[in-house]
């Protein structure tokens, strides 16, 4: 596989972290670069680990998961976007989090690293050597995350509540595109 190909398995893996590494720009406040830096790691290890393992487990990994994966993602960005949906519509003023907590982040960087599970899995019967594409994605998350932290706590100032909304509306379809991508293929 070249690392063209590989490149673009990245971009493509680490698009539902930019996602929401943008809802956590916007829902903490007083964003520092320790927040960012926080998000990042977690999103690119997250990222960087699953390929691995999935390569580790190969196709006996792929059979067990197969019918679950979607629904844990989906389930897990169901509710972080339907909470920020609902906070927003509050009628009190948003309250923002003065960090994001471990266990957030956990369940965060699990439920968008389950689509690289599976892309580890296919480097295995592909007969990928794994190290590269480890490295590579999990950098181009770091960086892609690191990014959309920044894009969303800039966009919260231009557009408050919509914005978080709309973070929250983000992260609903890539629950429901992940749920019917598995469903219908």
């Amino acid at each position: 596989m070249n690392l063209l190909t590989i490149f673009m398995i990245a971009l493509a893996l680490s698009m539902d972290a930019f996602a929401v590494s943008i809802a956590g720009g916007v829902a903490v406040k007083r964003l520092r670069l320790r927040h960012a830096l926080t998000m990042a790691a977690w999103f690119g290890g997250f990222q960087a680990l699953m390929p691995l393992i999935g390569w580790l487990g190969g196709t006996r990994l792929k059979e067990s998961l197969s019918g679950l994966d979607h629904w844990v993602v989906f389930g897990l960005l169901m509710f972080v976007g339907v909470k920020m949906i609902w906070e927003a519509f509050k009628l009190e003023p948003i309250e923002k989090m003065d960090d994001l907590s471990t266990r957030v982040l956990f369940m965060l960087a699990l439920a968008t690293s389950l689509d690289a599970l599976a892309a580890g899995i296919s480097f295995a019967l592909l007969g990928v050597s794994i190290l590269l594409p480890v490295i590579i994605i999990g950098a181009v998350t770091f960086l892609t995350s690191f990014a959309g932290v920044w894009i969303g706590e800039k966009s919260a100032h231009l557009f408050g509540k919509k914005m978080e909304v709309a973070a929250g509306v983000i992260l609903i379809v890539i629950g429901i595109k992940v749920l019917m991508s598995h469903l219908y293929s």
